[in-house]
């Protein structure tokens, strides 16, 4: 079953977006979106190093965004600028050095629109392995996290006080969105894959009545976009992984529609002194 080019892409692309979407809505919850976007652009340099010291590339493109992340925490911690503005600073500082060292290394062939926007369509039978290897980790970490994760989310001091440790609850998390990053760039590419994290969630928010639904829908809706962008990439011959982003789109726009459910609270609401 395996051996058709879009059957391996829908497994793939299902199976990235069981784990961003639960991932994903915690990055909406902490309004964490600039610092996942950080990231993804850190994996340019991931790459670039990956190539100069011929190391794997999912490897390069993990250690590169972990160091990010640590260089944002120590960098708060001086308190010398804004996390706004250190995130702005790391974003566009290590996607232009990503740049320049690929410019560099004319000995090497670098498909950076490959890296930029993914090519699911050429995913293989090891790759699905990673992705579900992987991301089986990923999802039984956020698991065991979710509690302290979700108090720090909602007050960090009273998650210091009870002793849940928020420090270490978030740097594991930024960590974790490092491995999905580097996960996911095969698929929708650097520039993208924060659309995936952040899109699915905020369409699930809107309907969730709990944390814990909510990131179930997040996943939900996921797959559900990467079966409709996938479908119409094939139909419209377009780029699959912008499609699948715009299918992601497509869902969010319409869970903006007022439901018959959210009209009827609203008038209720209204006929109350």
């Amino acid at each position: 079953m395996l051996d058709d080019f879009f059957i391996r892409a829908l497994f793939a692309g299902i199976g990235l977006a069981l784990v961003t979407g639960p991932l994903g809505c915690f990055v909406v919850w902490r309004r964490m979106a600039y610092f996942g976007d950080t990231m993804a652009h850190s994996a340019l340099l991931g790459v670039a190093l990956s190539l100069v010291m011929e190391i794997n590339l999912m490897v390069g493109v993990f250690l590169v965004a972990a160091l990010a992340s640590l260089a944002l925490i120590l960098l708060e911690r001086r308190r010398a600028l804004s996390t706004d503005a250190l995130l702005g600073i790391l974003s566009h500082s290590t996607l232009a050095l990503g740049l320049v060292m690929v410019a560099f290394m004319t000995w090497v062939r670098v498909d950076l629109m490959g890296f930029l926007f993914g090519d699911i369509l050429a995913v293989s039978r090891t790759d699905i392995a990673i992705i579900y290897g992987g991301g089986g980790l990923v999802l039984a970490l956020l698991v065991w996290l979710w509690r302290p994760l979700l108090a720090a989310t909602v007050n960090p001091d009273i998650a210091q006080a009870e002793g849940l440790r928020p420090e270490r609850s978030r740097l594991i998390f930024m960590l974790l969105m490092a491995a999905v990053i580097a996960i996911a760039m095969k698929l929708v590419g650097i520039l993208l894959i924060t659309a995936l994290l952040i899109i699915p969630a905020a369409t699930a928010r809107r309907f969730a009545g709990s944390p814990e639904i909510m990131a179930v829908l997040a996943a939900l809706i996921g797959a559900i976009s990467v079966a409709g962008g996938l479908t119409a990439s094939l139909q419209f011959d377009t780029p699959s992984g912008p499609s699948i982003v715009v299918a992601a789109l497509a869902l969010f726009v319409l869970s903006l529609a007022p439901s018959p459910v959210m009209k009827t609270e609203t008038s209720s609401a209204e006929t109350k002194p």
